[in-house]
């Protein structure tokens, strides 16, 4: 359905809650589904098939068309179907603006693979849904308007004939009788006035289209007021049918030149005619035949004078004729340039909807752009939170609160390196508690040692960390501490192991490049 006509007034009482048929194209008939479709394909609208469905935060679906229109035309706009099933609903969900319509691609999928056939009388076309807007636009069955506005509707495959035969406002004027012919009738046309002896340029034409002269080349039916071309038959109704603008031209140039004659002294115009006539040669043969005349007749006045008059009747017949010629001709052009400037306006409603509807398209991507980006950022500020909880969950998972406190210390290797090269001097154990209201402790290591053990051995101590139950207390810190490695059940004391005999595959200290440290605080003293 092609646009048509400016959008009515919203304001004005009694507009329709749907785009008129020359307004907007909605969606599909539903006559054109072999099986009747189902309620989820069809418009809560226009109750059409879906045509580009677009679907609400309430779940019903719209034709895109439709929702243009119906966002355009409405303020508080509510949901067609949700206002069916409640008259009284007024939620949020119910009210709907541009950014609650989304494209609904799944049941667009379904929709385009619906078997359907051509509505146009006679056409045999079946086919999907997907294949039927390419299918309208060419199908030989449609209605259109004759091109030169006739106002007739015909089929398109019938739009030759009708041009040819039946169109009221495609008719010519035979030059001799003046009878108004339709090209076909043109073409059998006998005048009456040309004698029994003499033909038509269409009967000579007519006689030329045998197939033993089809190559021959004929001049165009204009060659008489200057036109050149010269070609077969199919390649002269080609020229003729497409040079009226030229054609024109030289009949106005023609008729120009014998007004100038007619209305110029006789004498001057006997001799100014052959240079005014130049551009067609029918111009100059008819100022050729008066000069001859009046040669002739020269030597008696009164015989001169019936010559030009004689003269001057047969160029105002000729000019007649030339221009009832003309101006039917340009009747002809003035309808189609009329009827190519209907098409020209439908065509700029059409581009000015299709501009509305790719702003509004744009303005819906900005949004979900923005929605989209303001998703992402509470995402990365979500799994920053999830990474918090998960290191707050592993401390708790670690925490010991009993004064007992077993830590696996990995990489040895790489931590001995970089405690050498000063990157790394020392590293804490995760705290503990000697009680779960206790004193907050920890360990600390030199894999490098501290103090005057420094580059010869490592150093291990204990350190009460500031906690939160401090206040409550008893202070100073009393209770024993024992340092255990685990593997070989061997007791450390500060500065008590060299670095070599940590390395030492006969102690054992050291197993697959993990240490494992055990601090016990005695709190039963």
């Amino acid at each position: 359905m092609a646009a048509g006509s400016a959008v009515s007034d919203p304001s004005l009482n009694g507009v329709s809650s749907t785009p008129g048929e020359n307004e907007y194209p909605s969606g599909f008939p539903q006559s054109i589904c072999d099986e009747v479709p189902k309620e989820k394909y069809l418009c809560s609208n226009c109750n059409n098939v879906l045509n580009k469905a677009r679907q609400t935060v309430c779940g019903h679906r719209y034709c895109l068309a439709c929702v243009n229109w119906l966002v355009r035309n409405n303020k508080d706009l509510v949901c067609t179907k949700c206002k069916e099933e409640d008259p009284s609903v007024e939620n949020d969900i119910s009210v709907l603006t541009l950014d609650q319509f989304f494209n609904d691609a799944a049941i667009n999928k379904e929709i385009l693979d619906l078997k359907v056939h051509c509505a146009n009388q006679g056409c045999p076309w079946r086919s999907t849904l997907k294949n039927f807007e390419d299918h309208q636009s060419q199908c030989e069955y449609a209605l259109i308007p004759c091109n030169i506005g006739c106002g007739i509707m015909v089929q398109r495959k019938s739009l030759a004939t009708h041009l040819d035969s039946g169109c009221p406002n495609n008719k010519t004027s035979c030059p001799s009788c003046a009878g108004v012919l339709t090209p076909r009738e043109l073409q059998k046309h006998v005048c009456p006035n040309s004698g029994d002896k003499k033909t038509t340029k269409t009967d000579k034409r007519q006689k030329n289209n045998h197939p033993s002269s089809s190559k021959k080349k004929e001049p165009c039916i204009f060659s008489e007021v200057g036109c050149s071309f010269k070609g077969n038959t199919d390649r002269l109704k080609e020229h003729e049918s497409c040079s009226h603008v030229g054609h024109l031209q030289l009949l106005l140039d023609v008729t120009r030149a014998l007004q100038r004659i007619l209305n110029s002294p006789p004498e001057q115009g006997h001799h100014e005619s052959p240079d005014l006539l130049q551009p067609g040669q029918c111009g100059a043969s008819l100022t050729s035949q008066s000069e001859g005349e009046i040669e002739t007749d020269r030597g008696d006045p009164d015989m001169s004078d019936k010559a030009l008059s004689l003269h001057d009747d047969q160029a105002e017949l000729a000019v007649g004729q030339q221009l009832d010629i003309l101006q039917q001709r340009v009747q002809v052009m003035e309808n189609i340039i009329s009827a190519l400037n209907r098409e020209v306006e439908k065509t700029q409603i059409s581009v000015v909807a299709l501009e509305r509807d790719n702003y509004n398209s744009q303005q819906l991507i900005q949004h979900l752009e923005t929605k989209v980006a303001e998703q992402q950022q509470r995402l990365v500020r979500k799994d920053i939170h999830i990474t918090s909880l998960e290191q707050c969950i592993s401390a708790l998972q670690d925490v010991s609160y009993d004064g007992t406190f077993l830590w696996r210390l990995c990489d040895v290797s790489q931590s001995l390196r970089e405690a050498a090269n000063g990157q790394k001097i020392s590293q804490y154990s995760p705290a503990f508690y000697t009680a779960r209201y206790g004193f907050k402790v920890c360990m600390r290591l030199y894999l490098n040692g501290d103090g005057a053990g420094k580059g010869t051995h490592i150093s291990l101590f204990f350190v009460i960390m500031k906690g939160e139950y401090d206040p409550i207390l008893s202070w100073p810190f009393r209770y024993k501490v024992k340092h255990y490695n685990q593997a070989v059940n061997h007791i450390f004391h500060d500065l008590l192991l060299t670095s070599p005999a940590l390395r030492s595959p006969k102690h054992a200290y050291c197993k697959d490049d993990t240490i494992y440290i055990k601090c016990v605080v005695d709190t039963s003293s």
